[in-house]
């Protein structure tokens, strides 16, 4: 049974990596196929469709319930992943309702394209060039796709990014020019030249457009139950996470003001003086963190995991910088590469998140993005091949949300007071991201009232607000994901110290937690500690809303 299910998920994350969305978020970032191409084409997706219902048909008739904990639970997770292409394709529908999507499908791949350090060989190369030149193809699937359900909010959030986009792109052509042999330039820049013409021409079209969109922002209580009872395995009510999230708020708010009078007196933070100044402190600091884990026995890092660092952002990423994650996590096949995160130079004009980089690496990147890519690495050698697909962002984001306060409550930062209290503002920005991605999710806020919660309670800059609140409606999940994952977390951890009593060992939790990072916490709860309430819990209310929705 257990060659079965494991052909099974070789075989559907090898058609994954040909059909699954692009999307800025790195961690589902995947190595696709030679020569693939985006195709969101009316029949594409009807294959999609017909693909799925056949791995459920395969799932099922392989009757697993009798089976080991371990093998069901390797079950569920394939069950998960079939159910996520239901929810994006007929719940989520980002192809049918928001324009961005498809900006998304057009660009996202050139963009990862040119991740990895160069050099960029004949055959680099000419992906680019084919993804380029594809590129009309994906937005005038747009105008075909994108009808009266599509969503107004989203097509202004789409019109901004275009915007910027054949700017950006072109800027970023130009750049990589030098990089490329004579021919390949030729070859990228005519098709660069048709790129930039084809998202200037879908711009103009959306903006005529936009008028006719009359699609509702909230996916609905009945779709957002199945991504999370069914996709994200999570056991608990939606209308919880809220309620958890107010806590938690208030709870980061309380140690915010406590922390900032606590070190009212602290020299001043000073922001890196150049970028070479950063990468050095962030390799410095890098080291630093591993041993951190060690004096503590909190976490291993083996000698052979390979390191996350800073690099200087290159000259032909900066100009897409502001759309996409400038960051090489590498992938399953470049295991053993360090991963890389591109930095611009240091400035107090940077967005939130990159301005606590460039103030502090430890803060600002390795304590959460340094655990993805750790973590990562650690699973994609998981000795069960079945595990080394990221399923969900609720335990991965989990637990990088996890480690942030992990390693403030572990004494990381007792010598850095300033990242102590930045790190408190995370917590609250996070926990009012969980709060809204929920109410957003419903229909019980509008966009311009989580912008504006944005703005007053965290607080960041109106334009942060405004592009954060839409990605959460867009997205519907993946921004409570930080908060939620990291509660099961602390769950798991908790029940675990019960369970076992003096044999539980911190460490070695941790250990198991970053190594079956990708698996949802429910099942990691079953296998641990052989408690399956969690997993009954998200099926029962998987299917009470199911009914609800039908009722309807």
């Amino acid at each position: 049974m257990t060659t079965e299910l494991r052909r099974l998920a070789a075989d559907f994350w090898d058609w994954r990596a040909a059909t699954a969305p692009a999307s800025t978020d790195d961690l589902t970032r995947m190595d696709r196929p030679t020569g693939w191409l985006p195709d969101w084409s009316a029949s594409a997706v009807d294959a999609r469709r017909q693909a799925a219902a056949g791995f459920r048909v395969r799932l099922a008739a392989l009757a697993l319930d009798a089976e080991p904990v371990a093998v069901r639970v390797d079950g569920r997770l394939i069950q998960s992943a079939i159910d996520r292409v239901y929810w994006e394709l007929d719940l989520q529908r980002g192809w049918r309702r928001h324009p961005g999507f498809y900006v998304e499908q057009a660009v996202v791949p050139i963009f990862e394209a040119m991740l990895p350090p160069g050099p960029f060989n004949d055959q680099r190369a000419a992906g680019i060039a084919a993804l380029l030149a594809h590129l009309p193809e994906i937005l005038a699937q747009a105008r075909t796709n994108l009808g009266p359900d599509a969503v107004g909010p989203f097509a202004t959030l789409a019109l901004r990014e275009l915007d910027q986009m054949p700017t950006s792109l072109a800027a970023s052509m130009a750049a990589l020019a030098p990089h490329l042999s004579a021919e390949q330039r030729k070859t990228v820049a005519i098709h660069a030249e048709a790129a930039v013409a084809a998202l200037t021409g879908y711009r103009q079209w959306l903006a005529a457009t936009l008028p006719s969109f009359r699609g509702e922002v909230a996916v609905g209580p009945a779709a957002f139950g199945f991504f999370l009872h069914k996709v994200a395995l999570y056991p608990h009510p939606a209308d919880e996470i809220v309620l958890l999230a107010r806590h938690e708020w208030q709870r980061a708010a309380a140690a915010e003001a406590i922390l900032s009078q606590r070190h009212r007196n602290a020299p001043p933070q000073l922001i890196a003086s150049s970028t070479d100044a950063q990468v050095r402190r962030e390799d410095d600091d890098e080291r630093r963190l591993r041993r951190f884990y060690a004096d503590t026995d909190l976490l291993s890092q083996p000698d052979t995991l390979r390191r996350y660092l800073f690099a200087p952002m290159p000259d032909y990423l900066a100009p897409l910088a502001w759309y996409g994650l400038a960051d090489d996590l590498t992938s399953a096949a470049r295991v053993d590469q360090n991963a890389l995160r591109y930095v611009a130079p240091p400035s107090d004009t940077l967005p939130y998140f990159e301005r606590a980089k460039a103030y502090d690496p430890l803060c600002g990147g390795l304590i959460h993005e340094g655990v993805h890519a750790q973590q990562q690495a650690l699973s994609w050698r998981h000795p069960n091949p079945i595990r080394r697909h990221h399923y969900d962002s609720l335990p991965t984001e989990g637990i990088a949300f996890y480690h942030e306060e992990m390693t403030l409550l572990g004494g990381l930062f007792d010598d850095r007071p300033h990242s102590a209290t930045r790190i408190a503002n995370f917590l609250r920005l996070r926990a009012l991201r969980a709060e809204l991605d929920v109410l957003l999710a419903l229909g019980e806020i509008t966009l311009a009232q989580a912008s504006d919660r944005l703005v007053r309670t965290v607080p960041v800059d109106p334009r942060m607000a405004e592009h954060d609140a839409a990605g959460l409606a867009a997205t519907p999940g993946q921004r409570l994901s930080y908060q939620a994952g990291k509660q099961q977390i602390l769950d798991l951890l908790a029940a675990a110290q019960l369970h076992l009593g003096t044999a539980f060992d911190l460490g070695r939790f941790h250990d198991r937690l970053w190594l079956e990072g990708n698996v949802p916490l429910a099942l990691q709860r079953w296998e641990l500690l052989a408690e399956s309430d969690h997993i009954e819990a998200a099926d029962r209310l998987a299917t009470a809303l199911s009914r609800k929705g039908d009722d309807r």
